[in-house]
């Protein structure tokens, strides 16, 4: 496999340079992940305007998402960087072991959101029928399940980004479990 490197604001085009310098401006800093979408001239700016789209779910709720694809995934680098993006959101370290494993016991709602995520990731989209029972008797709608989907599909392709060329984490460490 060619050894890909984490490209500089100076190695990516024009247009993703600016994209370098919002990101720069909200995150403090250029994720790996984000930099490396930039060997493509149209992928980060793409990506970054699917994964910040108008969505039914909460913020807490694309967590949970996030959390479960990216476990189901094995994905050290999104589970590093959406354990600290779920802990802004209030989740606690406890809590989010818990949505890692689909073993949500502090929120009826979101723990059927965990396990119905779970079956999709692990079944290719194909989710037990308890589980996408459980996520209607909820409170859940099919408008959430599409929305749900949205964010299944966009943890999908940071995961495999990683998983394919190795970028190296740059947030904090997280358990593996």
């Amino acid at each position: 496999m060619k050894n890909f490197i984490v490209p500089t604001k100076e190695q990516v085009s024009v247009n993703n340079q600016e994209i370098f310098t919002n990101l720069e401006k909200m995150v403090g800093f250029v994720p790996n992940l984000y930099a490396s979408f930039a060997y493509s001239e149209n992928a980060l700016g793409n990506y970054l305007t699917f994964q910040n789209g108008k969505s039914s779910l909460k913020a807490k709720e694309k967590e949970v998402v996030n959390l479960v694809v990216s476990q189901v995934n094995q994905c050290i680098y999104c589970l590093s960087a959406h354990t600290a993006i779920a802990k802004i959101n209030g989740f606690t370290d406890e809590q989010i072991i818990g949505i890692r494993k689909a073993e949500v016991d502090f929120d009826s709602k979101l723990s059927a959101l965990a396990v119905l995520v779970k079956s999709i990731a692990e079944n290719k989209g194909r989710a037990s029928e308890d589980a996408l029972n459980n996520f209607f008797e909820a409170g859940y709608d099919k408008g959430n399940l599409v929305d749900v989907l949205l964010v299944v599909g966009d943890k999908t392709i940071t995961n495999y980004l990683h998983a394919l060329i190795d970028i190296p984490v740059d947030w904090p460490a997280v358990p593996a479990i």
